[in-house]
């Protein structure tokens, strides 16, 4: 298998050079870009003292060598401001991507919220065994190959992007451009926040927030992604197999 593999990512963001390389052997990182671990194993860097890159978590790398890993997302860092990748094709409101919303439910997506959704590309897999990475049990298990999917959002200064608690995949999130948080709550309201995240640029929240749910599923609190500033942010999902 051939080392170091390279595939740019169709992100829809000419302006955040985004590279999927797999089969990692000294790969070097010009740089600067936010390099993603998408993996539940550390990926070390050609450095001394020894330096590593936590599982599901990502630093920003200028001129350094990656050792080896299975594969790493590297996104370039934006030189013009968070506004302008959504002009790029592929981009809409999430409001325009769901269904007709359900006035019974109070829950909703808020669909004039301005979160917008960048084009999703795969980015190859991952070995993941669910309840050890999340927490649940000490010692890993049998491992499943998930399906790994990423995308960018933004969202300008001010936005919260609604509190929510379902997704059917493991997702981590990791900061691109801006300053914004990840919260979580104890309710579908905000005065119930309880976890405030802070997010640079080239921070990953290296813990995914849910637990494994009876029939395959995943539980998730009440969480959100909110906007300091103007931000771009990608979404790592993880996919599980179909059974």
């Amino acid at each position: 298998m051939n080392r170091n593999t390279v595939r740019t990512l169709e992100l829809g963001a000419e302006d955040i050079p985004s590279l999927l390389v797999e089969n990692v052997d000294h790969y070097r990182v010009r740089g600067p870009a936010v390099v993603v671990n998408p993996h539940p194993e550390p990926v070390l860097l050609d450095v001394e003292p020894r330096v590593t890159i936590p599982a599901l978590s990502s630093t920003i790398l200028a001129d350094t060598t990656i050792v080896g890993a299975p594969s790493v997302l590297v996104l370039g860092l934006p030189d013009r401001p968070a506004a302008e990748v959504v002009r790029a094709p592929g981009w809409h409101p999430l409001g325009e991507l769901l269904p007709p919303p359900d006035p019974a439910d109070p829950t909703e997506f808020p669909r004039h919220t301005p979160l917008w959704k960048g084009p999703q590309d795969g980015a190859g897999t991952a070995r993941l065994d669910a309840p050890h990475l999340l927490g649940e049990r000490p010692d890993r298990g049998a491992e499943e190959t998930y399906e790994i999917r990423v995308n960018l959002w933004y969202a300008p200064a001010g936005t919260d992007c609604a509190i929510h608690n379902r997704h059917d995949f493991i997702e981590v999130h990791t900061q691109i451009a801006g300053v914004g948080r990840m919260q979580k709550f104890h309710a579908h309201d905000h005065r119930t926040l309880y976890q405030d995240i802070p997010m640079a640029p080239g921070y990953t929240t290296p813990q995914p927030f849910c637990r494994t749910a009876p029939g395959g599923g995943y539980r998730y609190p009440w969480h959100q992604y909110r906007a300091d500033t103007d931000c771009v942010w990608l979404a790592v999902e993880y996919h599980r197999p179909a059974r």
